[in-house]
């Protein structure tokens, strides 16, 4: 009996602060500070006079870690001497096992227009593999920085299927090897489907017979330089 009436007196209790909740609605407005750290490589021209263009190369998986030559593999730095005129190519290297950090390889693009003479309306971003959702992602965030995006055998994911109209602006191409079994070739196939209709001028090229190293396909093309250095971001 003197348990029954321990809870009958509880009751009334729990239902007094039920009652008196209250769902409250507002928003964290703060400048929330953090630090930058990445290191990278920048190859830039001797005695160049002006502004020179920007490439920006963000490396896969398998470059990720310490040892900063790596950056430099499977890239446009190999194919250097494709590239007709004077350019800046810079290539950041990814920690070890950690994907891109975009907020970071943003900070690092600013930073380098503030240190060396870029010209701000022809700076273009490329990558492969992790190196290329990195590029996707980067371009979703900051469409307005790039005049060109290209793309290499790309993951792809839900965000930037939700921001799709980010890239209706962009110059970009998309490449990926059509046996490739590591990143499939759907991710391209599908990512194009959802771009086409607010990007027409998108373009999508499956190298038939490449597995997942469609990079010297790509890279080994002096028209894909061609291409992206004719581009500007007009004012």
């Amino acid at each position: 009996m003197k348990r029954k009436l321990k809870y009958a007196l509880l009751l009334p209790f729990l239902f007094f602060i039920k009652a008196n909740a209250q769902e409250i609605k507002a928003e964290l407005n703060k400048e929330i500070k953090r630090q930058e750290k990445i290191s990278y490589i920048l190859d830039y021209p001797q005695n160049a006079k002006g502004n020179v263009p920007l490439i920006v190369f963000l490396h896969g998986s398998g470059e990720r870690g310490n040892d900063l030559q790596k950056v430099k593999a499977h890239s446009p730095f190999t194919y250097k001497n494709l590239i007709k005129e004077p350019v800046a190519i810079l290539a950041p290297q990814c920690p070890e096992n950690t994907w891109w950090d975009t907020v970071t390889v943003y900070a690092l693009i600013k930073e380098i227009q503030t240190k060396y003479k870029i010209d701000p309306s022809r700076i273009y971003l490329t990558g492969l593999s992790m190196g290329g959702w990195g590029t996707l992602k980067l371009a979703m965030e900051h469409p307005e920085m790039f005049a060109a995006v290209v793309s290499v055998c790309a993951p792809t994911d839900r965000v930037m299927y939700a921001n799709i109209h980010q890239y209706k602006n962009l110059n970009m191409k998309i490449f990926h090897g059509g046996m490739d079994d590591i990143v499939l070739p759907e991710n391209a196939f599908n990512f194009y489907q959802a771009l086409h209709p607010v990007n027409p001028s998108a373009e999508l090229t499956i190298f038939p017979n490449d597995n997942h190293n469609s990079w010297d396909s790509t890279y080994s093309n002096p028209k894909l330089y061609e291409w992206m250095l004719s581009k500007r971001i007009e004012k």
